[in-house]
């Protein structure tokens, strides 16, 4: 079997924000974390700053813009309070994601193929000012064709539902579900999409999704910065890598 390339590892640190928030106070820094993160490996930082400001903040975004080495990915609602926040800071990736007030984290895919006029003229103003634009879906044939319809660059297929149902145990299902997200990948692949992949993954459930080989990234948080408790973030990062690796060699 021909070798798979190497898995890019991007590392989200809205939960950081999420503890300093818990306080109203300025400890812990994201960007602390995220230098944390770049030195010890991660080959991006995702940040999700949503409308309602619950974790990551504007300055979050504006110093990890300023501070990073390392590749952006800005996570966002396709609003235009967003876009100009990322037309005036441009991040390497915009990854735009649904969202909602109440829920805890994002549910679900985003919904291309029912926006599909909007957001193409809306990926189109991102990608010229130099952006690379992805779409957070499910595996459906249908948001996949849209996504690339529209012009996006790149599509994350989320994994939340894979996720949790392995946690359940309910390893039919998952498994089920894990053949959805590789047609999905697959047929990405052949439409000319960068596929990501990520929500929910663990050191538990990561290696299926990492050996899929249309899959170049994985993007983690709440998990990597839930296990830094206990390992601390290099060595969180560092065991989220060898698996990821093990799994690209065949070997996990």
């Amino acid at each position: 079997m021909k070798p798979l390339g190497r898995l890019r590892l991007g590392v989200n640190i809205d939960h950081v924000a999420t503890v300093r928030n818990a306080r109203g106070s300025v400890w812990p820094d994201p960007l602390r974390a995220a230098l944390l993160a770049e030195a010890a490996g991660a080959d991006g930082i995702t940040a999700h700053l949503r409308e309602d400001r619950r974790h990551i903040r504007d300055t979050d975004i504006e110093a990890l813009r300023a501070g990073l080495a390392i590749p952006l990915n800005f996570e966002c609602a396709a609003t235009d309070e967003m876009k100009a926040i990322a037309l005036r800071l441009r991040p390497h990736a915009v990854c735009l994601v649904p969202e909602k007030r109440q829920e805890r984290t994002t549910e679900g895919g985003l919904d291309v193929a029912g926006d599909q006029a909007r957001l193409t003229d809306y990926v189109g103003e991102l990608a010229a000012a130099g952006c690379r634009v992805s779409m957070f879906i499910g595996h459906d044939p249908r948001q996949i064709e849209a996504s690339a319809a529209i012009g996006a660059a790149v599509i994350e297929l989320h994994t939340g539902l894979y996720s949790e149902l392995h946690a359940e145990d309910r390893m039919a299902e998952s498994e089920a579900e894990l053949q959805g997200l590789k047609r999905g990948a697959a047929l990405a692949h052949a439409l000319g999409l960068e596929v990501h992949a990520g929500h929910g993954l663990t050191y538990d459930n990561v290696a299926p999704i990492a050996a899929m080989p249309e899959v170049m990234e994985l993007n983690i948080g709440h998990f990597v910065i839930g296990e830094a408790i206990y390992r601390g973030l290099e060595g969180a990062i560092d065991e989220m890598r060898r698996r990821m690796d093990l799994a690209r060699e065949g070997l996990a």
